[in-house]
């Protein structure tokens, strides 16, 4: 009975998906009501181990922190309509909260207020005018009310990262997911703003009550319908332009497009919804690195003062990624290392052991100076991985020289052949004598006898 017991604590726990100091989470509603409809995205956070807090976006009372410590590691906005947050809560509160590692799930709508405008500009996103919906004449719901504003996008718009929006959500035969809400535009100019999901080539932003007089904002695939934010220090915003994508309605109608009347017994939303939530709260695409060991090959730690050039080394790093709230080791064959003074003199493959560790072996190159092992992978929908290990390598001591180099056997000979030609020539110069010759006798001896 006891064993039985224990197994079910044990399966209850591994279900919390999300580690439990990332749980805390703030909700911001626009009124108590919308957490009644969209009462089935909530319970899936509840059912992961997020512990959620509900409150007014405009509640007086509101604080994120307290004596310096953040109160919530991620806050869900779904309050479209609010003018001016409450409480200790301002647009730079939310900026200063997501430089600080924080997370922020936000979702808009056609009147979408200032507050949510202003914070999406921070994030490099900007929401179009206000009552413009995104429309689509060709790919719309057949529940429409004739403004072509509730629209139905291919899964093949999802952005092409698996730990973003799933593994079996893009696919040509997945269900279109429904949209009814404005649209986004990003900045073009931030790398670090991902397009989780577009509209068809044939949509445009507009207000639907009005004649399209100047040409849109967003026109075709440039009209964002989900955008994100994978900050610097690998906090992420996820902004979405429909408050309706994560109602329960929207997560269990049926769906048929207008046209071509193609029917889905259910959209994509939901599958879709609860992917992006896990890589928005990081329990999705979340990289670590567990350990790195670097030595000579043949020795076990490193030297206790430097490398000497030309020494085999090898590098061995462990990385883990964030599975079902348990770390795990990291699977892939794109992981680079460098080996780096101002410049990358080594550049090379790390490639994964029986044990699950990345390794690397090279010869230190000829040129002594402080380099660094530098690990720095950055893939859409991953945390940035950076990691550096400083070390000093040093030239050759004197007893470690060879005694005669090969390569310079031909300045040997020269040098012995030069030596060997001036003694043999001054051995020559001073010994050798040259013999008077017979004409030169003769005149001598006819001197002597006068």
């Amino acid at each position: 009975m006891w064993k039985l017991l224990l197994i079910a604590i044990l399966a209850i726990n591994n279900c919390n998906a999300v580690l439990e100091t990332d749980a805390n989470t703030l909700v911001l509603l626009d009124n108590l009501a919308i957490r009644e409809t969209h009462s089935i995205f909530f319970k899936t956070l509840q059912d992961r181990g997020f512990k959620l807090t509900y409150k007014l976006a405009d509640d007086s009372g509101l604080l994120l922190s307290r004596y310096g410590e953040y109160l919530y590691k991620n806050l869900i906005i779904f309050a479209p309509s609010v003018e001016e947050f409450g409480g200790d809560i301002s647009v730079e509160r939310l900026a200063q909260f997501v430089d600080d590692g924080g997370n922020v799930l936000v979702a808009g709508s056609e009147k979408s207020g200032d507050a949510l405008r202003e914070f999406a500009s921070e994030c490099g996103f900007e929401l179009d005018e206000e009552k413009a919906a995104v429309i689509d004449h060709l790919h719309y719901d057949v529940s429409d009310a004739g403004d072509h504003t509730t629209i139905l996008t291919s899964a093949l718009n999802l952005i092409d990262a698996a730990t973003v929006v799933g593994s079996d959500n893009r696919k040509a035969d997945a269900a279109p997911l429904l949209y009814r809400g404005t649209g986004l535009i990003a900045d073009k100019e931030n790398p670090l703003v991902l397009k989780l999901l577009t509209a068809e080539s044939s949509a445009y932003s507009y207000n639907p009550e009005s004649s399209v007089s100047d040409y849109p904002h967003a026109v075709g695939r440039n009209t964002l319908l989900i955008a994100a934010l994978q900050a610097r220090n690998n906090a992420r915003v996820v902004f979405s332009g429909s408050l309706q994508f994560f109602a329960d309605e929207t997560f269990t109608m049926a769906v048929q497009y207008a046209q071509n009347g193609a029917f889905h017994k259910q959209a994509g939303n939901r599958a879709v919804a609860e992917s992006i939530s896990k890589w928005v709260f990081g329990e999705s695409g979340r990289l670590r690195v567990a350990s790195v060991r670097h030595n000579k090959v043949g020795e076990s730690n490193p030297p206790e003062q430097a490398y000497t050039i030309t020494d085999p080394v090898v590098y061995t790093i462990a990385i883990e990624e964030l599975v079902q709230g348990t770390w795990q080791s990291f699977k892939a064959n794109d992981i680079q290392l460098e080996f780096v003074r101002i410049d990358p003199f080594v550049r090379t493959f790390l490639k994964q052991t029986k044990g699950g560790s990345y390794e690397a072996r090279f010869k230190i190159p000829d040129v002594y100076g402080v380099y660094q092992f530098k690990v720095d992978y950055n893939r859409v929908g991953y945390t940035h991985l950076y990691n550096t290990t400083q070390v000093s390598v040093r030239p050759l001591e004197h007893t470690q020289y060879e005694r005669f180099i090969p390569s310079a056997f031909p300045y040997y000979t020269s040098a012995f052949s030069m030596m060997i030609g001036v003694f043999v020539f001054s051995f020559v110069f001073l010994h050798f004598k040259e013999e008077a010759t017979g004409a030169g006798k003769s005149s001598k001896d006819d001197k002597k006898t006068q």
